[in-house]
């Protein structure tokens, strides 16, 4: 049962509401009392103006007569006869002072009733308002209980359909509920990230160990031959990574004095590419260089050692389908630092975005602009081709001839994602984007 107070709000609800609607035909009532006491009034005025209208009349006739009656008589009469003319004049003119404000009070007496008519007028067309709003929420209201009183007919008349359809309508929310939430369990999906990242580490250990076998088994193939080498290659073979030269039989030899020279090269196919710019220790394989065998020669006083891969550049894990997932935007944006302008090194504490959109490319800090540029011949695009341990996070820029730029990316994804990117815009705009002095096939 709803409490006292409650009763109470809704009952004082209700007898507002009957009030408000109430209130209208009572100030219609009002008004026509008002309008007809206007109309009584300015009877009232009329009359009295006809009143004032005789007594005028009798006035002056009075008036007429004592001026008659003065010239016959003298003495004592003669006096009270101008004493009688001075007091019909003084009359007269009081008369025509109260003549002056019934005609004010006329004129007032018209304006409320004009004035009241109108309100009276007015509170009619509300009224009539009211009532046909109120026939409209009738009908509605009645509308609405015949819909109500078939649906309980329908279903008094058959309620094991409905409740069967009832049923089987909660059946499939509840398996639809069920399938979002295992979709959604967060545990689920923190156990598929643990064996994911697990199987990477077991991959990429897996993978060393090939490579260290490969080695071990070259060396010894070198080792029947007598030509033991001095050199090889260290780090992960996949991209992202970074492939150092380092010394065999003696670790004190400073490599910075040799002539080195990077290639990729296919020996199926017996063909071999000189890599432009890539002439230090070390070298970051580029996304151009996956399925690729890299080789490095060494020359040392006429002398010449290569070094060379085991097998070809491995790809990223899931790179290819993060880049296809980016394409569909129409620009991508990355967080880079400008760590070389035309190639003087700047200061690494300053933030920059880099947007790579379907028609141009484009590299700002706020609203200050560093370089807009659209895809052109002249335009060039790579890894980074030197040392340093940034490399497989850096890329070199050249916009336009006048500006070159080498940029650093937070992760080896971004950087290897912006350069597969950058390359597929220019190629749907005939353009090749490559590095400076790489052979391209148009």
């Amino acid at each position: 049962m709803p409490s006292l107070k409650e009763i109470v709000a809704k009952e004082t609800a209700d007898l507002l509401d009957q009030r408000q609607r109430l209130s209208v035909r009572e100030l219609a009532m009002k008004f026509e009392k008002g309008l007809k006491t206007a109309t009584l009034l300015s009877n009232e005025v009329k009359w009295r103006q006809a009143a004032l209208l005789e007594r005028d009349i009798l006035l002056k006739n009075l008036k007429n007569v004592l001026e008659s009656m003065r010239s016959q008589v003298a003495g004592k009469h003669r006096d009270e006869i101008e004493e009688s003319l001075s007091m019909v004049d003084v009359l007269a003119i009081h008369l025509s002072k109260r003549e002056d404000e019934l005609l004010q009070q006329k004129a007032e007496v018209t304006k409320i009733a004009t004035s009241l008519k109108l309100a009276s007028e007015d509170a009619r067309r509300i009224v009539e308002e009211e009532r046909s709003n109120v026939q409209i929420e009738i009908e509605i209201a009645r509308a609405a209980v015949q819909r109500v009183q078939q649906i309980v007919k329908e279903q008094e008349a058959d309620p094991q359909i409905n409740g069967k359809q009832d049923e089987d309508e909660l059946k499939e929310k509840f398996q639809e509920a069920r399938r979002v939430k295992m979709l959604h369990c967060p545990s689920k999906a923190m156990d598929i990230e643990n064996e994911i990242q697990v199987l990477r580490e077991q991959f990429a250990e897996k993978s060393s160990n090939c490579v260290h076998l490969l080695k071990e088994i070259e060396l010894h193939q070198r080792h029947k031959e007598n030509d033991v080498p001095s050199y090889e290659l260290e780090g992960l073979e996949s991209l992202g990574s970074m492939l150092r030269i380092v010394t065999k039989n003696d670790g004190c030899v400073d490599l910075s004095k040799f002539t080195i020279q990077w290639f990729c090269f296919q020996p199926k196919e017996n063909k071999k590419e000189i890599i432009s710019g890539a002439i230090k220790q070390a070298y970051a394989p580029e996304p151009h260089d996956v399925g690729w065998y890299l080789q490095a020669e060494i020359n040392y006083r006429g002398e010449i050692a290569v070094v060379k891969t085991s097998g070809p550049i491995d790809p990223a894990a899931g790179l290819v389908d993060y880049v296809e997932t980016l394409v569909r935007n129409p620009e991508t944006e990355y967080n880079v630092v400008v760590l070389r302008v035309n190639g003087i090194k700047q200061p690494t504490d300053s933030i920059h975005i880099l947007s790579i959109g379907k028609l141009r490319m484009r590299l700002a800090k706020g609203k200050t602009v560093t370089a807009k540029e659209f895809y052109s011949s002249s335009m060039q695009l790579c890894g980074v081709r030197g040392g340093g341990d940034a490399a497989p996070q850096a890329i070199y820029w050249q916009p336009r001839k006048d500006l070159s730029l080498v940029l650093g990316f937070e992760t080896t994804r971004e950087r290897n994602s912006a350069i597969m990117l950058a390359r597929r815009y220019a190629i749907d705009c005939n353009i090749i984007l490559a590095g400076p002095g790489d052979k391209t096939q148009w």
